[in-house]
């Protein structure tokens, strides 16, 4: 089932032996590692748990985007604590083709499970564009590239990280793997088959979430 890695990016269907993998295994380490292009020492502020940018690099100053993102990074670098979760609003969503989480507890268990799965994993470039749909309501757009380390091969994807705000908390967060669309009801041509993978993805979420302790913050 596993495929080749051959290629330098890869698309959605290989993260799904890694998941699988982690169901089998549960008790791999954290490895919170996270490089940063700009300095030495903001390399290791980061690995000790900061999430800093130069302001005006990536995203505007005074945006959402100024709250958000630092804590966005640390999700994805497998280092994230309670008060990082605090971006989203309590019915928040995240979905991406390998599960759909409803509520901060499922999204907790979600960002969790990273580091179960992989040794070591960040995002490592990005793009911020930020619009305002409605008054207080905002779409962030992240065009990125993600990095994993998973059985000692280096894995490496480009996504689009959507993120819809209301009140400056995240309502929405969808990870579109390799940019595309995610498959369901509406984007496949066959809608039941669209909602045979929306049921598969809320099943694999509610099995993550029961083997994560149902959302629990891990003790520091």
């Amino acid at each position: 089932m596993l495929r080749s890695f051959t290629s330098q990016y890869f698309t959605r269907a290989t993260l799904y032996p890694y998941y699988f993998s982690f169901i089998n295994n549960t008790n791999n380490i954290f490895q919170l590692p996270m490089e940063n292009k700009h300095t030495k020492d903001m390399k290791d502020e980061q690995r000790e748990g900061y999430c800093k940018e130069v302001a005006g690099d990536h995203y505007p100053s005074n945006s959402a985007s100024d709250y958000i993102l630092p804590h966005l990074l640390n999700l994805y670098a497998s280092r994230a604590k309670a008060q990082d979760f605090e971006i989203y609003a309590p019915n928040a969503t995240f979905e991406d083709p390998l599960m759909r989480a409803e509520g901060v507890k499922q999204i907790k268990s979600s960002f969790y499970s990273l580091g179960k799965i992989f040794s070591e994993s960040r995002i490592v470039e990005y793009n911020v564009t930020e619009k305002e749909i409605s008054p207080g309501n905002k779409e962030i757009l992240i065009d990125n590239k993600q990095y994993y380390k998973f059985l000692g091969k280096d894995i490496h994807m480009i996504s689009l990280i959507k993120l819809y705000t209301e009140g400056g908390k995240v309502v929405r967060h969808e990870d579109c793997w390799d940019k595309k669309p995610l498959r369901n009801r509406e984007t496949v041509k066959v809608p039941l088959v669209g909602r045979m993978m929306e049921v598969s993805r809320r099943a694999s979420m509610l099995l993550t979430h029961a083997l994560m302790g149902f959302g629990k913050d891990p003790t520091m």
